[in-house]
């Protein structure tokens, strides 16, 4: 763990894990409540995973540009709608890679991030990979809390925990 000061009372961080689903939604949504009932911050993440597409470069680098733009436009959307929803204001953070790694890596790179929040549903087996090994991480290389929101919360339940 490093060395550089964690958490700073009354200023706590929700890094929150999106990728435009209706449980990262919701995930969201407790993440700006956390945020709002602690006066703290919320981060929306998102990260571009690598598309295998190797014919034209070109090709390539326009597909690249386009998923950069929408993956942009999802966070600002969610963003605005955490606004209205909670009065808060979310920084974003769109990165590049696989997504297990570039949570970790914006973790490690943000000592004054406090919680790690995803969203999880049963249907999605690639999602719960993720969480899965998310959860093999702390303790190793993830030193903060990680959240598991079930992605079938309601607006009141949310309430209700926050």
């Amino acid at each position: 763990m490093a060395d550089a000061v964690r958490h700073v009372p009354g200023r706590v961080k929700f890094l929150v894990c999106v990728d435009g689903s209706p449980e990262s939604r919701v995930a969201a949504r407790f993440g700006a409540l956390r945020a709002k009932n602690t006066k703290g911050y919320l981060v929306l993440l998102t990260v571009i995973e690598p598309v295998e597409f190797q014919h034209w470069v070109a090709i390539e680098e326009v597909m690249e540009a386009e998923r950069r733009e929408e993956a942009e436009r999802m966070l600002e959307d969610m963003a605005a709608e955490m606004n209205e929803m909670a009065g808060v204001t979310s920084a974003f953070v769109v990165r590049e890679g696989r997504i297990g790694e570039e949570i970790l890596a914006t973790v490690e790179e943000d000592p004054s991030i406090d919680f790690v929040v995803l969203g999880a549903t049963a249907a999605a087996a690639k999602r719960g990979r993720l969480t899965s090994w998310l959860s093999s991480q702390v303790g190793v290389r993830l030193w903060v809390p990680l959240v598991i929101v079930p992605g079938n919360l309601t607006d009141e339940q949310l309430v209700n925990l926050t």
